[in-house]
């Protein structure tokens, strides 16, 4: 028997005026998903447990089959792991987005007006990175460069207790009632505040302005944590994992919990991405060696952080043809197979970041008829089930138990 997870980021959102009352599910053609639908068990799942910001590390974590109570040390030491930065027990790690922020203000009257800096390509990152860490003051800390926009801050020796705002979480808003406060606020405040001006007139920056993108004028600080330590996927569940995704904070999971990661060209994070090609990876994995593959796909959160309902759409379309060809891969291999499809958490286009509200999610087979009503895959339709999992991070164990 095969196992895939297909977690669409950020998948779910509220219903959206332009769409016809719709959501992005409802207004998305999804012939794949709508023919196994009413095969399948469809339900909703709340993936963020009571206490926590309904994040991407948190809600990850749960899909994947661990409870965030018991593991949960922050999100930016997840993505420093993927990093490959080695971190000591007493090292603390923040998440350092490269943004645009607005200019011709004191720093605390500037507005938030981009926390992905235009999706600044990994290369431009990398540079800026590079320029900070030889012109900050970083005493006891270390700066890595990751992916785009996403980069890591590690704090040697460092303590905990900042109060730290994610940047996609105010988007088009003015920062000063966001700015780090806490423990060792005023040291974080002034790596960013320093940071506008180095990077203000950077050559990367002049160029992105001149082609008319936005530029990634200072970083942002947020997602404190510490060393995590997860079980051991395949030792916990009996099963040969595998994660493919184009973010540092899904692999940094994988990496901990012992599972393969699969790396594929042209996976971007964004709705560029490669979607099919995450699918032909995922199908060639199952079929030569691995019981399980979680295929992560970025794009609808992206969207949603843009509140760009019409890519978000669009994304939704591209993981139904990934579904589609997951399923006739394996059928045609004469495979036994079960596959689970939900997102993490909602970001609903409407306010630019996440919710905690449950998710809806489709368990399909193709060994037996597992219908418990649902017509599509929708928020709708699963909330009609009846069908209700309070535990996200049991969700994996019903998928697996597909026999």
């Amino acid at each position: 028997m095969k196992y895939a997870v297909i977690l669409g980021d950020g998948m779910a959102d509220w219903k959206i005026p332009e769409l016809g009352e719709k959501t992005c599910l409802e207004a998305a053609k999804t012939p794949t998903l709508d023919r196994l639908a009413p095969l399948s068990e469809v339900g909703l799942c709340k993936t963020v447990p009571d206490g926590f910001k309904p994040g991407s590390d948190v809600a990850n974590m749960s899909v994947l089959g661990f409870d965030p109570n018991l593991f949960y040390t922050g999100r930016s030491p997840l993505e420093a792991v993927s990093m490959g930065v080695n971190l000591d027990e007493t090292d603390v790690t923040f998440r350092c987005n490269l943004v645009t922020l607005s200019d011709g203000e004191p720093y605390g009257n500037k507005v938030m007006l981009d926390y992905s800096a235009g999706e600044i390509t990994t290369d431009e990152g990398a540079e800026l990175i590079g320029f900070l860490k030889s012109n900050l003051n970083l005493d006891g800390m270390d700066l890595y460069a990751g992916m785009q926009y996403r980069h890591c801050l590690v704090a040697h020796n460092g303590a905990v207790g900042a109060e730290l705002t994610p940047p996609h979480d105010i988007s088009d808003k003015r920062i000063e009632n966001y700015l780090p406060k806490g423990v060792n606020s005023s040291i974080y405040r002034g790596l960013m505040e320093k940071s506008f001006g180095l990077l203000k007139d950077h050559p990367v920056n002049l160029r992105r302005i001149k082609a008319g993108k936005n530029p990634a004028n200072s970083i942002w600080l947020w997602g404190e944590g510490t060393k995590p330590a997860l079980e051991d996927f395949e030792k916990k569940r009996k099963k040969k994992g595998g994660i493919i995704s184009a973010v540092d904070l899904v692999k940094g999971i994988g990496i901990l919990a012992g599972m393969k990661i699969i790396e594929v060209a042209g996976a971007t994070g964004n709705f560029e991405t490669d979607f099919q090609g995450k699918a032909n990876a995922a199908a060639n994995e199952l079929l030569s060696g691995l019981d399980f593959v979680y295929i992560h796909m970025e794009a609808p959160d992206e969207c949603g952080h843009h509140a760009d309902f019409r890519h978000k759409v669009y994304s939704i379309e591209k993981i139904d043809g990934v579904v589609d060809t997951l399923v006739k891969r394996l059928t045609d291999a004469g495979e036994d197979f079960g596959i689970l499809v939900c997102p993490d958490h909602p970001t609903p286009c409407a306010i630019k970041t996440h919710v905690s509200e449950p998710v809806p999610y489709l368990l399909y087979t193709n060994v037996k008829d597992i219908s418990n009503g649902a017509v599509r895959y929708t928020e709708d339709e699963a909330a009609k089930t009846g069908e209700y999992l309070p535990q996200g991070y049991n969700l994996i164990e019903k998928l697996l138990s597909l026999k």
